[in-house]
């Protein structure tokens, strides 16, 4: 077999053996097929998409591309929660140290930002000495210890995968069902995650655009989650607009540790709680939805996610005093609040342009070698159904450079849209 024939192959709209998949997979992890290769392979598969087999194959090539943990051994269940990306969504950052206060060990491999897409390493990152490298030992090892553990994928754990995901990312190939779906579930199969719970984006900041692409997604995922023996399920969720009010990787951060003192923008609460609750649920620790929600508020409440949260910082050699005292966080040089030009309803706040603007100030990266500037970003004081009157706060800008200030300000506000009539919040859950 060579490489530039499964290329073509797939270029051709053909359909790829499981073989052919697999000694691609194996030869771009070993170094014998190049990136150029590979970001062909990507974009052809991105092009003409893939049979739901060819996605099962290439999952399991990934995750079968170096070593896969078995934690059996380690806890009686371990869960790990995903996002398909979007914009403002640390959940992962509250959502899980509220599960482990729960009792439920959470082990969880995360990714660096893609596109427009934040990503939780990022966000956790901007915690000074925060490592999010951890090896396969330290990883088991932490997750019997502490019951929680959030790490970049090891070099050892579904190498294929990290090394084509950051590919992805600069060469246009991001939202591709099918690389999405085998990027995700490849990782959870190579991490030794039992029960997953996806969070599968929809709208206009998200990958998959409408519900239907996002149940075809959620659908494709379920599927070879069982087919690999995991129990698995899948939530819609909406990101037509940023989720919470905190755009951008210290912001985000801040944000997501407020929750777990009980404050944070109602949207964001409500999403983490309901996230939770289906988590605790399929890990056995409750009965049912409600019986969780209840157990992730009381955790809360009783101050012992936050103490997770500190435990997991520590333990990956984060500084924990951040934890306690957010505004050690990095503060952005201008802060600037921009006004509502005009009195009525927010119809739109578009996710993917307010996305975009956070990358254009430093938020994330347009080459994957990139440096990232954690203190950049937006809060979103109006969100859709949100009544304003003109000269309201509407948005706020963290920016450390006054030229990259001023093309963020026109790039949010192009972002939202107006109406005289009334506007029905957003959803925040399809299905």
């Amino acid at each position: 077999m060579r490489a530039v024939d499964i290329i073509i192959k797939k270029r051709d709209k053909k359909e790829l053996t499981s073989q052919e998949i697999e000694f691609f997979i194996q030869g771009f992890t070993n170094g014998d097929i190049p990136d150029y290769q590979a970001s062909s392979f990507a974009m052809a598969i991105f092009l003409n998409g893939m049979t739901h087999l060819e996605t099962t194959a290439l999952t399991l090539a990934m995750a079968k591309s170096g070593q896969t943990l078995d934690l059996s051994g380690i806890v009686k269940i371990a869960v790990d929660k995903h996002s398909s990306g979007g914009v403002g969504d640390k959940t992962s950052i509250s959502v899980m140290p509220i599960v482990a206060a729960c009792g439920l060990p959470v082990g969880k491999m995360s990714g660096h930002g893609l596109g427009f897409s934040g990503g939780t390493l990022d966000k956790l990152e901007s915690i000074p000495g925060f490592r999010a490298d951890l090896s396969t030992d330290e990883f088991k090892m932490q997750l019997k210890e502490k019951g929680i553990v959030l790490t970049g994928q090891s070099l050892d754990l579904a190498p294929a995968d990290g090394k084509l995901y950051a590919l992805r990312d600069v060469t246009g190939t991001v939202p591709s069902m099918p690389l999405i779906a085998s990027s995700i579930i490849s990782k959870k199969i190579a991490a030794g995650a039992q029960a997953i719970v996806l969070d599968v984006k929809v709208g206009l900041g998200a990958f998959m655009q409408t519900l239907d692409e996002a149940r075809e997604l959620a659908d494709l995922m379920v599927s070879i989650g069982n087919l690999a023996g995991r129990k698995i399920t899948a939530l819609l969720s909406d990101m037509n607009q940023p989720l919470g009010c905190a755009v951008g990787n210290a912001l985000e951060t801040v944000e997501a540790i407020e929750l777990l003192r009980g404050r944070a923008p109602k949207d964001y609460y409500e999403h983490c709680m309901h996230v939770a609750a289906h988590v605790l649920v399929l890990g056995e620790r409750a009965k049912d939805l409600s019986e969780g929600r209840a157990m992730a508020e009381k955790s809360i409440a009783d101050g012992d996610a936050l103490e997770k949260l500190r435990v997991l910082v520590q333990a990956q050699s984060g500084d924990a005093e951040y934890v306690d005292d957010t505004s050690k966080f990095a503060r952005a040089k201008y802060v600037e609040v921009v006004p509502a030009p005009r009195s009525g309803f927010i119809s739109q706040v578009h996710a993917r342009l307010v996305g975009e603007a956070a990358v254009a100030l430093g938020a994330g990266r347009a080459k994957k070698d990139d440096a990232i500037d954690y203190a950049v970003g937006f809060l979103i004081h109006k969100k859709v159904g949100d009544k304003v009157e003109a000269g309201e706060p509407l948005f706020e800008i963290h920016a450390n450079d006054e030229a990259k200030l001023a093309d963020a300000r026109a790039a949010v506000l192009l972002a939202y849209a107006f109406s005289s009539e009334f506007v029905p919040p957003l959803p925040l859950f399809y299905e």
